[in-house]
């Protein structure tokens, strides 16, 4: 007996010639195990099932032909997988790399055609987006290519993942302070001083009193069904202070969302919290400035320099926990709710609020513990 290849098969016998015993197949457990599973694997290729079966008749002492009309194959697809599985085992049943034609295109032309199709095309005849045609088409005209194919575009553009007409939203906080920021805000959600108030103001503006002519429809096993069609209202503006740390809300809800509006709501703040300081953190909205009458620095006078105020980064609004309580009015409140006037609808936002605050209130779990390296005073330090 003689060990061949790899160790994973053994053959019994001289090799195969004219008039010769064929080499025997002989399998260790693990791999008649292996190839038994991949004769029933549902995920295995109709390849991998049909080259298994081969050596398992072969191992079973089926000759050539025999095992041939067992597996539904020519004869000399038996023999060169045995062969090979001789040789190398189950390594052996693998397909071999085939190296192909030499490509059309060098690389450097594919990066010219995936860096044409990545840049902005200049409106013209009112067209903005380049068609995989119209990209074909330009590409020629530039010189890239003498010729090509849409096929071969499209090709080009799917192997590298490029879906040009693509478009999905991003925003980047340009604001050169961002974390310093962010730390000094994370910082009095999550160890605030002592008896001080920690308030979080934004408003929502432009909440549309819809009137839906039809109820919506359920359908079991997929998304209910809305009718398109409805009637407008009007709209209202929602002034909100979360506290960060009772969950509790103070809130005013009116036609408009005017700097006058911001300071009555403001005042209806310090009302609600007369003694101590109070924090306040909202995002850079104009009126949140101090405006020409410096608005802000007069109210705090009024309230004997108790409101101490913090600006959230530019465009960093998921920095405000107002926001996350906002998302919950708007999913369990407003979403699939109908109003036939901007009244039923202010009712609907001031009852919601109340409930809230009566049975549902809690502070948010807040797990974002800022940059400390980077904020004010460490970073004086450090620097």
């Amino acid at each position: 007996m003689q060990e061949i290849g790899s160790g994973a098969a053994v053959a019994t016998g001289q090799s195969r010639r004219r008039g010769r015993p064929l080499a025997k197949v002989q399998l260790q457990p693990e791999q008649r195990s292996e190839l038994q599973r991949r004769t029933r694997a549902a995920t295995s290729t109709q390849r991998e099932a049909l080259r298994a079966r081969i050596i398992l008749a072969c191992a079973e002492g089926f000759k050539t032909i025999e095992a041939a009309r067992r597996c539904a194959v020519h004869a000399r697809t038996v023999e060169r997988w045995r062969s090979r599985f001789l040789r190398l085992g189950l390594k052996g049943l693998e397909d071999r790399s085939r190296p192909g034609h030499k490509p059309k295109f060098d690389s450097v032309t594919r990066l010219q055609l995936i860096a044409l199709a990545c840049e902005p095309m200049e409106s013209e005849n009112g067209v903005s987006r380049r068609t995989i045609e119209q990209l074909r088409q330009t590409a020629i005209s530039k010189g890239i290519v003498d010729g090509i194919s849409w096929s071969t575009v499209q090709r080009i553009l799917a192997e590298n993942e490029l879906r040009p007409h693509l478009v999905r939203s991003w925003m980047h906080s340009p604001d050169p302070l961002f974390r310093e920021k962010v730390t000094e805000i994370t910082e009095l959600y999550l160890n605030p001083p002592s008896e001080d108030v920690v308030l979080c103001v934004d408003e929502k503006t432009g909440m549309q009193a819809l009137e839906r002519r039809f109820d919506d429809q359920p359908v079991p096993g997929r998304a209910r069904r809305r009718e398109f069609e409805y009637k407008r209202h009007g709209t209202q503006s929602l002034f909100c202070a979360f506290d960060v740390h009772t969950g509790r809300v103070v809130e005013s809800c009116d036609d408009r969302r005017t700097a006058q509006d911001l300071v009555l709501f403001m005042e209806k703040v310090a009302t609600h919290f007369p003694q101590g300081k109070v924090h306040i953190i909202w995002d850079n909205l104009n009126i949140h400035y101090d405006g020409a009458e410096a608005r802000w620095s007069e109210f705090n006078r009024r309230h004997d320099n108790r409101f101490i105020f913090h600006y959230t980064p530019k465009h960093a609004s998921w920095v405000n926990q107002v926001e996350l309580f906002f998302s919950i009015l708007q999913r369990q409140c407003l979403c699939n709710a109908s109003f036939c006037s901007v009244g039923k609808l202010r009712d609907a936002v001031l009852e919601f609020i109340a409930f809230w605050n009566r049975e549902k209130a809690h502070p948010f779990r807040w797990t974002f513990t800022g940059y400390p390296l980077q904020s004010g005073v460490e970073f004086q330090k450090a620097s």
